[in-house]
């Protein structure tokens, strides 16, 4: 699995960090498949890379980060279901958005 950390803040969060994996990194396909799996969770999710902060759920954030393949995403959830949140993002991230 490509998750290198897992940290559980004071206010529930839980913080992982991902490599992307896929040839052509975060494209609008990706884009779209990453929020369309959190749409089906009710924990608030961002995603950092470098000093760029998106929502996990806004397909044109995610674009904005250029997450490139080999780049590192600081993925945090906060809510009720935020670990099973990072685990299914996880999965998506590990299959290289069913891409390669």
């Amino acid at each position: 699995m490509t998750d290198t950390q897992s940290n559980t803040g004071d206010n529930g969060s839980i913080t992982r960090e991902f490599t992307v994996l896929n040839k052509f990194g975060i494209h609008a396909r990706p884009a779209a498949l990453f929020v369309k799996t959190l749409s089906r969770f009710q924990s608030d999710v961002t995603v950092e890379r470098d000093a760029m902060v998106a929502s996990g759920k806004s397909i044109m954030g995610l674009l904005t980060l250029e997450g490139y393949q080999g780049s590192v995403l600081k993925i945090t959830a906060t809510g009720p279901d935020a670990a099973d949140a990072l685990d299914a993002i996880g999965e998506l991230i590990a299959r290289k958005f069913y891409e390669d």
